[in-house]
This record gives structure tokens, sequence and C-alpha cells, in this order.
């Protein structure tokens, strides 16, 4: 990429970053290897960034080592276009995400500073369900699509169809797509955002021999598919690309159909923010207005060796300059700015001022993480943006030991830039063994995260064999156990139930939060998911991470209100590691009925009422029918119709469940069911070799449920003795003596 060129950009860049109406911010989104990457290439080589001889080649986004040599993006890249269309210069702020499920949590980030996705479908592979995911996940972030059908040359090449035939499977697609707008788009965008070849708002072509078009255009040429076939059989595909450049239909289709910010913004604010859109910062955000007080959402932490950790957002009002003060939402902290910056892929080009509707990148707010909000000082009472939704959790996890142990701490902070970076991952240092353990969504995602560790540190270190992640939870309402803190001078009386589905669903995505107002809470919870209105006014915590809910429903209890914080640390320090085999409690709901509090301070400090805490909670776990919960994936496979009965008899000999078979318009048929995590990793080479290599695949998180009985008290033990725990299951007694 031609740091020249960029800078001579940048100039046109800052001319036209004030006039909404010439900017649009979109990315791409697709299932691994449709060919995101590649289409990108073509757009920088449109803009002047990339040589025709390389581009579709050259992966530019792709930057990072690892992404080159896996031949796969592993994170999302943000570079700033300069076009010209129509005779008006625009600014086209874009993303190239990850289309692997194990890099999600990319996506999720990314979506919040997007208006437009540009969908790219495979045409032999068609609509796939990472496919569904990532469009679902623009659906609940108010993300408009337009569609790029991309590598017909493999409809001509291996499967050689027929012109009419390649129409027919672009009109499938077309059509498979619109059913997943149909499914989960806003109720008042069903119809609006369903894409039309004859509005020219579903492009296709090969990013690799960057070529492109849309019906309208073959209309206004007077061309049809034979015009196509025919270059492919005189091998003119470059001139091809010459008369019908790639870049130039995207653009086209870009520019048409993905709204401006202060179009996007009327309609994404009041989705994404719940403040008062009637006030000067509500109606700031709706106009994306550059002379509005400052607000900005942060997608993404990157780690610069050189200038610490860089903050990249959406401004959504307001103009960020350097030197700028701004407050930290989530952090509760004011920072000074300084440095803002425009993403020119691996370039970061300093600008003086960055307005509304665009993205810019922030150095100098070291404690902003992904999904905190800034804003101007003098707003810092204002609700921040909503929490992002990842669909996927981190359930396989390795331990990373030093061969040196003098790295250990240079180590540590090296994996906690890594989580900093990538919130899907998960970091646990257990202080008693010092054995560090980091969890990710799957194999993929924790191989690509320690090599990156290795390529930062240098360090040498070990990584064990993946471990799946395991939830602890109950199945019945316990009864009140006391526990006693060690000194016996404080008793707290507790009992645990089973959280029901709705409230999980709530607490896992941010509609109801700890930090949030207790009234509206209560609201929500009363309405929602029929909770009792003096337990929905009760709560005193919320693991948001793991999903449970400490109530108190106590009475008048002197010096209660005192050690509220250590009963607080303690419930967190019970859900982190359960009683069962010491894996996170998950769905449970613990319930404070009664306390005996000692006078004196020094005797209820919080080593004495964190274990009583945890220890009656304990109690309560094991007399509530306690259960492991497992991680499922959801698997998708498309093959022949011969080969529909290996492909399912893989499925169920990996304690999987097929939940539907489909049969296509195209013969195809789509088996989908859920396969445990732990019977998934030698998953692929079974179902090439059962299917000869005649099958398209994806996993991805489905959800989490109980192992079956006949497993659980084996798994439990061999969890337990991979730990060095007791080889023997749990009683009450191991952790209290008294029933209340």
């Amino acid at each position: 990429m031609s740091v020249r060129v960029v800078e001579k950009r940048i100039e046109d860049i800052l001319e036209i970053m004030r006039n909404p109406s010439q900017i649009r911010n979109v990315g791409t989104l697709a299932h691994v290897d449709h060919g995101k990457t590649t289409t990108t290439d073509s757009l920088l080589m449109g803009a002047g960034l990339l040589s025709p001889k390389v581009a579709g080649k050259a992966l530019a986004l792709d930057y990072v080592e690892i992404e080159q040599i896996r031949q796969m993006t592993v994170k999302a890249a943000n570079i700033s276009l300069y076009f010209e269309y129509g005779g008006k210069p625009y600014l086209i702020n874009f993303v190239d995400t990850p289309g692997h499920v194990d890099f999600t949590g990319h996506v999720t980030r990314s979506l919040r500073v997007m208006d437009g996705a540009l969908v790219v479908v495979d045409a032999v592979e068609g609509v796939m369900t990472q496919t569904e995911t990532v469009v679902k996940q623009a659906m609940e972030e108010m993300v408009r699509p337009v569609l790029f059908i991309n590598k017909i040359d493999r409809l001509i090449k291996e499967l050689r169809l027929p012109p009419q035939d390649i129409g027919n499977r672009i009109l499938y697609i077309t059509k498979e797509f619109n059913s997943l707008i149909d499914s989960y788009a806003p109720p008042e965008f069903k119809e609006k955002w369903k894409v039309s070849v004859n509005k020219g708002q579903v492009a296709f072509g090969s990013a690799l021999s960057k070529w492109g078009l849309t019906i309208p255009m073959m209309q206004e040429k007077g061309i049809k598919f034979s015009y196509i076939m025919d270059a492919y059989e005189r091998n003119a595909v470059d001139e091809l690309a010459q008369e019908f450049p790639l870049y130039r239909t995207l653009l086209t289709m870009i520019i048409e159909h993905i709204p401006p910010p202060d179009v996007a913004q009327k309609y994404r604010v009041p989705k994404l923010w719940k403040g008062d859109l009637n006030s000067p910062v509500g109606k700031a955000l709706l106009d994306a207005d550059p002379n509005g007080p400052l607000v900005i959402a942060i997608s993404k932490i990157n780690k610069d060796p050189h200038a610490g950790l860089i903050a990249t957002g959406r401004v959504f009002s307001g103009t960020i300059r350097e030197g700028d003060e701004v407050y930290i939402i989530g952090q509760k902290i004011t920072k000074k700015v300084l440095q803002t910056y425009l993403y020119m892929g691996p370039n970061r080009i300093i600008v003086p001022e960055v307005t509304a509707g665009n993205i810019v990148a922030l150095m100098g707010v070291d404690e902003a993480r992904a999904g905190d909000t800034l804003v101007a000082t003098a707003l810092k009472d204002i609700p921040p943006f909503e929490k992002m939704r990842y669909v996927s959790e981190p359930v396989v996890t390795v331990a990373i030991e030093p061969k040196n142990p003098n790295d250990l701490a240079k180590l540590v902070e090296g994996l906690r830039d890594l989580v900093i970076e990538d919130p899907t991952l998960s970091l646990k240092i257990d202080e008693e063994t010092g054995q560090i353990l980091l969890s990710g969504v799957g194999t993929l995602h924790l191989e690509i995260a320690t090599w990156l560790l290795k390529d930062r540190t240098g360090l040498d270190f070990v990584v064990s064999q993946p471990l799946v992640r395991f939830r602890e939870t109950v199945r019945a309402r316990s009864q009140v156990f006391e526990g006693k803190s060690p000194n016996k001078h404080n008793r707290l009386y507790i009992s645990v139930e089973p959280l029901d589905e709705e409230s999980i669903s709530l607490i896992q995505y941010s509609e109801v939060t700890e930090d949030m107002d207790p009234r509206e809470r209560a609201r929500i919870l009363r309405e929602k998911a029929n909770w009792d209105t003096d337990e929905a006014r009760g709560i005193w915590a919320i693991d948001n991470q793991y999903i449970n809910v400490l109530i108190d429903k106590t009475s008048g209890i002197q010096h209660l209100r005192e050690i509220r914080d250590y009963i607080v640390q303690g419930f967190r320090w019970s859900m982190s590691a359960g009683p069962l085999a010491q894996e996170p409690i998950r769905g449970v709901k613990v319930i404070l009925h009664d306390a005996v509090v000692h006078e004196d301070p020094a005797h209820r400090g919080p080593a004495q009422i964190m274990p009583a805490t945890k220890n009656a909670i304990f109690a309560s776990f094991l007399s509530a029918n306690p259960t492991l919960l497992e991680p499922l994936l959801l698997i998708d496979a498309k093959t022949t119709v011969d080969n529909m009965g290996p492909v399912t008899s893989v499925i169920t000999r990996h304690r999987g469940r097929v939940i539907d078979v489909t049969q296509t318009e195209t013969m195809e048929v789509i088996v989908k069911g859920e396969i445990p995590v732990i019977e998934s990793f030698n998953i692929s080479d079974e179902l090439r070799s059962a299917t000869t290599g005649r099958v398209f695949w994806s996993l991805q998180f489905s959800r989490w449920a109980p192992v079956p009985e006949s497993l659980r008290e084996s798994l439990i033990l061999s969890i337990r003795e991979k730990k060095g725990l007791p080889k023997e299951l749990p009683k009450i007694e191991d952790y209290i003596s008294t029933i209340a």
C-alpha cells in the first residue's frame, strides 16, 4: 500500500468529512473463505491504494503476519477510501471483518461503527450458517445490507452451468438471503431492506478476477450471461475486468443503497442509545451533527508497541480534536486525547480532527474498552450506548506456562493486552497454583491468540491440549442454609434456585444490568420475566459474565449495609468456580434471607463475611439438584442426497442430534443439528472421509445444555482429577454443619 498516495488522499478526505451525505460507513460480512478480503482489495485498487497487478492476491487488509500465513482474516481492519461518483467525491469508511465463527466477536464490535454491510456469498456454497449469524448480528445493530455473489467463475469452470442456470443460481441465493432479512430484520425494515436484483442491490462477479456486474448494468449494456461465459472461453477475463471493474460496481451499489450517517442514525440511535431523544444530545445524535455535543462509541482496542493502546470508534455526534478532554462513561474517568487518526489499513494517519459520522482512532484513552462510550466532560450523566451482544462464548481453554519462570510477569502482561483487544478471550490466573488459563471461542481462536502472544513477547511457553469449559447450575430450589464466618460471630442465611430462561436472556443480552436504574430494572423483570416485586427491587448484584443474580430479601438487619460489599464479593467469588468441579456457575438466583452481623467492625471484615457467603451458597447449591452444563455447537452441513446418511451418522456418533433436514431447489440437502463441543474436535476429518469431500459445513456456538445424566458423575470426577481436586463428589457437609 503506497503511503504517498494515502497522504495525498487524506487532504481530499478532510475536505468532504464534514458533509454526512457524502459519507458511507460500510463493511464486509460473510462466511469464512467466501472472499471478503479479496473483494476489499478491488475497492482499494479503485481508490488508488493498490496496484491492479496485486489486487485480489495482496489481501491488503490481512496485514497481520498470521493472516497472510493462514490466508484467513482473524481481526477487523479499518480503512478510509476516497472515491468520486457521479461527479461528487465520497468518503467510504470501510471495515473488513473475519468470516470464521471463532472470530465473530470482531464482527460484533465492527457493526457498531457501520451503517451498511456488503454481504459476500460464494456462488457455489450459497448462504451458510455463518452468513446467517452475521446477518442476524447486522439486523440487531440496525445495519442495512447489500449482497455480492462472489466466485461466479466457479459456476462456469467447476460446475459448467449453462447461462440460464447461472441466472437461476443468482436468483436462488438472493431468495435465500432475503429469507434471512425476513427472519431477523426489524419489523419496519423487513420489506425495505430485502435486496432486489432488478434495483441493483445484488452484484455478482469474481473478486479474484476483479470483475462485477448487476442486472441493471447488463440491461444497460445489452449483454447476457453468455457474454460472460464467452469471455472465460476466450481467456479474455482481463478484458471483462476492464469493461466491468468490480470496484465500480460495488461502489455504485454502496453509494446508492447504503444510507449516509445522518440518515442511518435517525433509526440506529433509538435502538442503540436509551437516552432522551428530545434533549440537545439526542437531537445531535439523530442528525449526526458535527457541531453537537461529542459522543463516540468505541468498537475496538489495539495495542501499538510504540503508542500503547489505540481506541477505534464511531463519532456519532460532535467533533473530536487532538488535546480534547473526554469522559469514559464505563470507566468513570476523564482522559486527554493525545492524537487523532484515520486508519488506512496497517497505517494510522494523524489528522487534526474527525467529525460526526466518521470512524476515528484515538491515542491517550488507554482505559477505554470495546463497547465503552466517550463523551465531552460536560456529559458525564448521559446514558452510554447499549452493550454489545456477543453470539459466542469462550468455551475452550488452554493452560499456558512459561519455559523460564522469570518470564511469568511479561507473559501475563502480554495475555492481558490480548484480552483487552479481544474481549471474547477470557483470562484466569489461579492465585493458589499459579496456573494461567486462557479461554476462547474455539481451538483456532486460541491457536491464533497464542501465536500473537509469541510474536509480540518473543517468549517461549508451553500450551496444553485444549480443554472444554463447562458450567455448573441447579435444577431445583434449595433449602435455606446457614453460613458461619470463621470466627463464628456472623451468620448468613441463603438459598439458591434456577433462573428462568427469560431472565437469563435479559441478562445475557444486557437488557438487565447491575448498573442500570433499579426501578427500570425491576420494571423490566416484572413485565418480561414475571418477577416478584420484592425480589426485583432487592437485587444487590448481577453477574453478567456467567448470568447469576444476588437478591436481598432481609428486613431490618443491623449493620447489614456495612457488610453488603463483602457479601457481593463472596457471591462473585462463588460464581467464578462452583463446588462440583470449580467450573463457573450459570443461571442461578442467590437469595439472602436473614443475617446476624457482629456489631464490632473488626469482627465482620471481608475475611469473615466472604467465606460465610461462599459456604452458604455452596451448601445450598449442592442441595438443589446440581448438574454440569456443556456447550453445544450448531452444525450446518450442505451435501448431496447420497451423502445425507453418512453426515447424519457422523453427527449422531458424536452424541449429536439432527434438528432438521431440508432439500434445496438445487437438489442439495441441508442437515442441521447440535453436537457437544467436547465431541467436535475430530469431526472435520470424519465428515470429509464419510462424504469423500462432498460436504460444506460450519460450526457455531448454540447454547448450554445439561450433560446426560449417565455421564454426569464420571465427567465431574474426571474434571476434578485434571484440576488436582479430591476425586470424590463434594458433599453439603464440606461447607456447613447447620441447616437454617
